[in-house]
């Protein structure tokens, strides 16, 4: 991979966890951005989003974070200067919670 995408990469993730902590609030959960992966020509971003909280309301952040996917771009765009916008799907991503239950696995052995 090029470092133009790892630095694009890098860039997308820090300004979304900006712009998603100070303008949204998800009812008792937090939402981070634990990864951006992106096609080769920059025009598609998938944005993994883990959620710290109840388990239950996990698919409702992210369903949030989709309905307001015009704006987190709009906003985006306003502060990354690139040729093009890379589109915007979110995805959860559930790998600290897996990490943290391995970890209670091997505590309890």
């Amino acid at each position: 991979m090029n470092q133009r995408i790892l630095r694009v990469r890098e860039l997308i993730k820090r300004e979304l966890s900006e712009i998603i902590t100070r303008d949204y609030d998800f009812d008792g959960c937090l939402a981070t951005i634990n990864s951006v992966d992106m096609t080769p020509d920059l025009k598609q971003a998938f944005i993994f989003v883990g959620v710290i909280g109840p388990k239950e309301k996990a698919p409702r952040v992210v369903q949030k974070l989709r309905d307001h996917r015009g704006q987190l771009q709009t906003k985006m765009c306003k502060r990354v200067t690139l040729r093009h916008t890379p589109h915007l799907t979110f995805k959860h991503d559930d790998s600290v919670e897996r990490g943290v239950e391995m970890i209670e696995l091997i505590d309890s052995i």
